[in-house]
């Protein structure tokens, strides 16, 4: 059985006078939360970005951080973004040597510049690899190359992956990924290889040195659609994905194609986010329906793993989930209106 792991009040130490921190932070947004994002950068520590689900034409992102002062999270800026953001994330270097970058997808891959006080937030490009024409491809979700971050891979539900140059704003490599939809795209560690998941049921392997191939390593039984895969950064072996309407995580070893090294099967609902620990290559979380976050030790594999060894209940249906980079003892969920932050 997992353990739960609970909240503490963060009560006044009154030996030391100060505040001890808690273990849990709630913001509230005045929308629905969809995507989600941890900064990475040393100067800006907790700090995040959260984006709205607003079904027309008018939507927000919000930056928001730990005001130390208050012990609260707090609302820095915003920005408007037409669309619901199908993925965000931060430039992903936590030194100050490259500007402080915001990317997001939807109808187009867009970049926004944000002012060292958080609060002033501009569109710097959108970018656009199809401009002959009005119509546009949703770009399902994408991937910053943490080793190369001028680096950026899209995917969209025109069955393609662009590979973007975002210091030159174009597009470096398009190319037609899989028979049908793409739903999501994520790069090993390094800078060549990524692979990308879809409508189709595969998970396909590519590399940038050499894209007149793939690889498929896995094919979910009557092709049923992949939604989301994230690779391990420190096992660069382990891929996890998850399928469309599915209550389990697959592992895969990529050295032994086409049968899982492991199914994950504690969630009583769908499972909608998964991500590896970035400090701990043994380590995967994963949110879902039944309100629950499962953190798993994979560290035994390939032996059978049966239960996670933490949870935490929410109050409604998670949405998503990131596990901070930068303080790797903070993960973020996202359900409802609201943003928590949980020490684990």
């Amino acid at each position: 059985m997992a353990t739960e792991f609970e909240p503490t009040t963060g009560a006044h130490d009154e030996d030391s006078g100060v505040s001890k921190r808690k273990e849990i932070y709630t913001y509230e947004a005045p929308w629905d939360t969809s995507a989600l994002s941890w900064g990475v950068r040393r100067s800006h520590p907790m700090r995040l970005a959260t984006a709205s689900f607003i079904q027309e034409y008018s939507n927000k992102v919000e930056v928001v951080q730990m005001n130390e002062e208050k012990n609260i999270l707090e609302k820095t800026g915003s920005f408007d973004h037409p669309y619901p953001a199908t993925k965000i994330m931060f430039l992903p270097d936590m030194t100050t040597s490259r500007p402080d970058l915001i990317a997001t997808t939807g109808d187009y891959l867009r970049l926004w510049s944000v002012a060292e006080d958080n609060r002033l937030i501009s569109m710097k490009a959108c970018l656009n690899n199809n401009k002959k024409t009005d119509f546009c491809a949703p770009l399902t979700s994408f991937d910053w190359n943490s080793d190369d971050p001028r680096v950026i891979g899209t995917a969209s539900i025109d069955t393609t992956c662009s590979i973007w140059d975002i210091v030159a704003e174009k597009a470096t490599t398009q190319l037609i990924a899989h028979d049908k939809e793409v739903y999501d795209i994520a790069f090993a560690k390094g800078v060549d290889t990524f692979a990308s998941v879809g409508a189709d049921g595969s998970v396909r392997l590519f590399d940038l040195r050499s894209l007149e191939h793939s690889t498929i390593i896995y094919e979910s039984t009557d092709n049923q659609p992949i939604l989301r895969l994230c690779w391990n950064k420190l096992d660069p072996n382990y891929i996890a994905t998850i399928l469309v309407d599915s209550c389990s995580i697959i592992v895969l070893d990529v050295r032994v194609p086409s049968v899982p090294v492991a199914l994950l099967s504690s969630h009583q609902g769908v499972v909608n986010s998964i991500q590896w620990a970035p400090h701990s290559s043994g380590h995967i979380c994963s949110a879902a329906e039944d309100s629950q976050a499962l953190i798993w030790d994979l560290s035994s594999l390939p032996k059978s793993i049966e239960d996670p060894i933490l949870a935490y209940t929410a109050e409604a249906e998670i949405n998503t989930l990131q596990w901070s980079s930068l303080q790797t003892d903070w993960i973020a969920i996202a359900f409802g209106k609201k943003l928590q932050i949980l020490r684990v």
